[in-house]
């Protein structure tokens, strides 16, 4: 039983040993895992890392250790233009820090073949708890809103790792608000909370803030692969940031926003939380997407879907 004193998501994984922590949405979405880490490290678990990777991984020099997943080292090269390689300039700034962890790195495929690299992970670092972490909200979309983001890579991790044998599978979504640019709804965000929550797929939600350790290292981390990736950086963790560092509205920290209206506002460094199986159940097209190999097949199986939808949740503001 859960109580008013305790967070859900923490007594969730109080008994866990080895934790699989994952960026589910590609990109930076593991960088959005940071401060997680180290709460997680702090609590006594042994953490391996996981990335859904936009790097051509193919095109680096990373250690192949499993078909469509690369083993990465702080010194690995990225053999195109531009050097997109995030994951490698995590390491890079672990190991700046004193720290040793495998961060592994996926390519950008679908379900059934990611769900096996999942399942290699697990079975190498005899992991009993997945965790996926999204930066943003829109893994949250059912299938028949009207907007739903970008929900490829988001669903083909959650596909894939409810697929998977493992003991314990979770949620984690932080950067409420960020997804609004991506057509996301978060009237429909809180609409879809509240009916997981009637599931009991709801564990609750915490809050980083820029007084803790935890918050403080997220900033350091930005700030590294930033100075690294100048021109390439991320629009989610960099408008998390700037929220954590009490900023609000149409704040820019990074030219890659210029042009736009931001909304930085202080719930967007929350972490909200749930039981992924539940969640993906509540997913409309998954038995469209579930057996899929690439993001065309994907796309396709999410179109035919979206093709046949009588009735689509429109877009809707929030009342206040």
């Amino acid at each position: 039983m859960y109580t008013l004193d305790k967070i859900p998501f923490f007594q969730e994984v109080n008994d866990s040993k080895n934790v699989l922590l994952t960026g589910m949405g590609g990109g930076f979405d593991i960088y959005a895992a940071i401060p997680l880490y180290f709460s997680l490290i702090q609590q006594g678990k042994k953490v391996t890392i996981a990335n859904y990777s936009f790097t051509r991984l193919r095109n680096t020099n990373s250690e192949s250790v499993f078909p469509f997943c690369y083993k990465i080292r702080s010194g690995d090269q990225v053999y195109t233009i531009p050097s997109y390689f995030p994951e490698k300039y995590l390491k890079l700034w672990f190991q700046s820090q004193g720290i040793l962890v495998d961060i592994y790195a996926f390519e950008r495929i679908a379900v059934q073949p990611l769900k096996d690299a999942y399942q290699f992970l697990v079975d190498q670092h005899e992991i009993d708890t997945v965790i996926l972490v999204d930066g943003g909200t829109d893994c949250l979309m059912f299938g028949d809103e009207e907007g739903l983001g970008t929900p490829q890579e988001d669903i083909s991790s959650m596909a894939a790792a409810f697929q998977i044998n493992v003991a314990k599978k979770l949620l984690v979504s932080i950067g409420f608000g960020v997804d609004h640019f991506h057509g996301v709804s978060h009237y429909r965000f809180l609409e879809n909370l509240a009916e997981l929550d009637r599931e009991n797929a709801y564990l609750g939600s915490f809050q980083v803030l820029n007084s803790m350790p935890e918050g403080q290292k997220y900033k350091e981390a930005i700030d590294f692969v930033d100075s690294k990736m100048k021109g390439m950086e991320s629009i989610v963790s960099n408008s998390i940031i700037s929220a954590l560092e009490g900023n609000y509205g149409n704040y820019h920290k990074t030219s890659r926003t210029k042009g736009s209206e931001l909304w930085i506002n202080p719930l967007m460094t929350i972490y909200w939380c749930f039981e992924l199986e539940k969640v993906l159940k509540k997913n409309k097209y998954y038995d469209y997407i579930k057996n899929t190999n690439t993001i065309e097949e994907f796309n396709i199986g999410l179109s035919e879907y979206r093709e046949g939808l009588d009735d689509i949740r429109q877009k809707k503001q929030l009342p206040i």
